[in-house]
């Protein structure tokens, strides 16, 4: 694509998209602007807005905020229906500096009413504002997410940004204290469409072989996953053999979706399926992406052992992991002493290669030897 030198302000005519248009608000938008932006999860992941939000905050908005903005050499959209013109969001772009050659540096920012949810809004408008702003100049645009915002991740996925890092306390929460974000960046030349994931979602959201059902870890999750976690079997058995605190364990849930689409880890809980209750945790942890190798790690609960649980959900994550991942190799690793989870993994198919003297840090300081386990994609189930 070729690069525009830009002009002091953008166009500010509508730009019609795939199945939305981008316009400048309007008074009519008065009402659902400010329905809009009273909604729990837009108050929750957009601290700066007024809270509660009124009419008169939106009409500020439309008369003064949203100008101030394309004055600014930016742009603030309101996203509305093609056919209906009604509200359905908003999206912006803010300058945030000069590349090489002087060229402009831009941030996106949207957010969907809740009425609009579920149907692709905010992708199609994050993807028809960044063609339109690639055609008036900008080179690189940022998009900066919350790490508990999912659905906003999802959104810069399937919009083309690819994920560059945490930019930490960057931003601040609705009670000051700082917050970070992850960055998010699309460039001029990068190709149309979603970026590249290393770890594709589950199909149809979870795992099942008929007794357990495996499914992403939810911030719900947080007091199962502390008692699981806190258990002196299970903590001694961990890579840093200390008990966690409940924020620690409540940050790893909230966090375990964004960790995911970032292609680090698939963590899992482990279902029962009679009940509906959380028997375990079991987790995918990409770290050899260069080599396709990843490893795999299980914890169960005590009043759910002894009825191969651990067995069934490591044979669903091998296959998922061996079939949509098309990781080559898995790894385990388990404590000489811990003879039930090496049964664990020789009935998952799992080969024993070798014992690693001192691999790992124990308690107060000590090391401790592992046995690996490895199965190979190649390999028969």
């Amino acid at each position: 694509m070729s690069i525009h030198p830009p002009s002091p302000e953008l166009p500010t005519g509508p730009v019609d998209g795939d199945r939305v248009r981008l316009r400048r608000h309007a008074e009519a938008d008065v009402d659902d602007l400010a329905a809009a932006c009273a909604d729990p999860l837009i108050v929750r992941f957009l601290p700066h807005l007024p809270h509660p939000y009124t009419r008169d905050d939106a009409r500020w908005w439309i008369q003064e905020g949203a100008p101030a903005q394309w004055t600014a050499g930016g742009a603030a959209h309101a996203i509305v229906d093609p056919a209906t013109d009604r509200l359905l969001g908003a999206v912006g772009l803010g300058r945030t500096g000069l590349g090489p050659g002087g060229v402009p540096l831009g941030e996106v920012g949207y957010w969907v009413a809740p009425w609009a949810r579920g149907r692709g809004v905010a992708t199609a408008a994050a993807n028809t504002l960044a063609a339109w702003a690639f055609g008036h100049g900008y080179q690189r645009l940022e998009l900066l997410t919350d790490l508990e915002n999912l659905a906003s991740q999802r959104v810069a996925v399937a919009a083309g940004f690819q994920r560059e890092g945490v930019r930490r306390g960057v931003a601040r929460g609705r009670d000051g204290s700082p917050s970070d974000r992850i960055v998010w960046a699309r460039l001029a030349d990068d190709p149309p469409g979603p970026s590249p994931r290393l770890l594709p979602d589950l199909p149809d959201g979870q795992l099942s072989d008929g007794v357990v059902t495996l499914r992403p870890l939810r911030t719900e999750d947080t007091d199962v996953m502390y008692a699981l976690h806190t258990l002196p079997d299970v903590t001694v058995r961990s890579v840093r053999p200390v008990s966690p605190s409940r924020a620690e364990i409540q940050r790893r849930c909230a966090h375990s979706g964004a960790r995911w689409l970032a292609g680090e880890r698939a963590d899992m809980a482990i279902m029962d399926i009679a009940s509906g209750e959380i028997a375990g945790e079991i987790g995918l942890y990409y770290h050899g992406q260069a080599t396709g190798q990843a490893m795999i790690g299980y914890s169960v609960l005590p009043q759910w052992r002894g009825k191969g649980y651990a067995t069934r959900a490591t044979r669903l994550v091998v296959r998922w992991a061996f079939d949509q991942v098309e990781i080559a190799r898995l790894i385990s690793g388990t404590a000489p002493d811990n003879l039930g989870s090496q049964k664990v993994l020789a009935r998952a198919g799992f080969r024993r290669e070798g014992y690693q003297r001192a691999r790992l840090p124990g308690p107060n300081g000590t090391r401790v030897d592992d046995i690996l386990y490895a199965r190979l994609r190649t390999e028969p189930a």
